[in-house]
């Protein structure tokens, strides 16, 4: 089980730059997926970025894909989302979440895998 808690959102014009963080704590002694999802009103949640805690390998959404950078820094126990170049459909609630997968070897998207969840952070392009 890992406590989540975001962080830094608020209000950007467009092509604007953000940086979101995560304080994440209970993860460090098992392998996990950790990743950031966003949900804007009346749309479904949708994972943004997602990172698996071994190796930092990161899986990103066509959307995020070249605008985008997810990262941990083990040290402070902090999860990261870059965004740069931020876009009026960026508008969302942003979630960081976590499962546990030690045997895959990677993560995936399927939001009914995360078990842990933070209670969001907003971010507003405009």
């Amino acid at each position: 089980q890992v406590q989540l808690v975001e962080s830094g959102g608020g209000s950007v014009q467009a092509g604007g730059s953000l940086t979101l963080s995560c304080a994440a704590a209970g993860y460090a002694g098992r392998s996990y997926c950790m990743g950031w999802f966003r949900q804007a009103p009346g749309k479904e949640r949708e994972g943004v970025a997602l990172l698996w805690t071994p190796d930092h390998s990161t899986y990103y959404s066509n959307s995020a894909k070249g605008r985008f950078t997810i990262s941990l820094d083990a040290a402070k126990n902090t999860l990261y989302l870059q965004m740069n170049s931020l876009k009026p459909e960026d508008t969302a609630m942003y979630y960081c979440a976590a499962y546990s997968e030690p045997s895959e070897g990677a993560c995936f998207f399927t939001l009914r895998r995360y078990t842990d969840w933070g209670r969001g952070t907003q971010v507003t392009v405009s």
